[in-house]
């Protein structure tokens, strides 16, 4: 585990392996550690590398009177600080989406993008949810419809598990203090339908079947011409962690293909 200054932030992040860098990024209210799945898996032939976007897991919180830092941005300065080029970006829900602003800004500059959980949202739909105050009671942060009952009746231990490891301090704290949404994010986020398309960097689409974002996801697919598409029967919104043996076997496969495609 360590540490970097990113942007005035103290970011928490993560490593194993060695090889090319692949770099996972959480969903909202999730962390780093959620990605362990993935760590024991990729680590024997990829760099990985998970951080703590600042407001989350172990990272330090943005100021509460200020916008809240645009997440590309960060994305940006922790690649150049860790002396990153031409990585192996995977992400999920807001990590997803943060890739994909990534790619609009840096069209090839990927080696492979793989986007789970995301995709475009159709046209005048809200891109963004309104994040209510938390109230001071609440210790564990609620999941919605991120893993399934399923998961919760059958291995509740790995259920019990994602709770524990994503309700930290910095993240209740911001819980019970939303800061206001960055004013980037927000433009690039609602022109991203007009700017995906230039994007020529090899990508997977990966979703369970069972997200109210297949939608999305799919049109994220069509718009993204040479994409590859994958669904995940039976799994939910968080499809790398509860499904992260098919999950796994996706991505290694996508990756397997683009090694024989290009030099890394």
């Amino acid at each position: 585990m360590s540490w970097i200054e990113i942007l005035d932030n103290d970011i928490y992040y993560v490593e194993a392996g060695a090889g090319p860098s692949m770099v996972f990024l959480h969903g909202m209210s999730s962390c780093a550690e959620a990605w362990w799945q993935q760590f024991e898996h990729f680590a024997q032939n990829f760099r990985v590398i998970a951080y703590d976007s600042v407001n989350h897991g172990h990272s330090s919180n943005s100021p509460r009177d200020v916008e809240e830092t645009d997440r590309t941005d960060e994305l940006e300065a922790f690649l150049d600080a860790l002396e990153i080029g031409r990585p192996i970006l995977a992400g999920n829900s807001m990590g997803a989406a943060t890739i994909l602003r990534w790619a609009a800004r840096h069209p090839g500059d990927a080696t492979a993008l793989v986007v789970s959980g995301m995709g475009v949202a159709e046209p005048g739909a809200p891109a963004f949810r309104t994040i209510k105050p938390l109230d001071r009671d609440t210790l564990f942060l609620p999941i919605g419809n991120s893993l399934t009952q399923r998961l919760r009746d059958e291995r509740p231990r790995m259920y019990e598990r994602y709770l524990r490891i994503r309700s930290t301090a910095t993240r209740l704290e911001y819980m019970r203090h939303p800061r206001s949404r960055n004013s980037r994010t927000i433009e690039e986020t609602n022109n991203i339908a007009e700017t995906i398309g230039a994007v020529t960097s090899p990508m997977l689409v990966i979703v369970g079947a069972l997200d109210p974002l297949v939608a999305n996801a799919q049109r994220l697919h069509g718009l993204v011409e040479h994409s590859n598409y994958a669904e995940i029967p039976e799994s939910p919104h968080n499809v790398y962690y509860e499904t992260a043996r098919q999950w796994n076997e996706v991505v290694s496969e996508f990756l397997s293909s683009e090694t024989h495609r290009r030099s890394w």
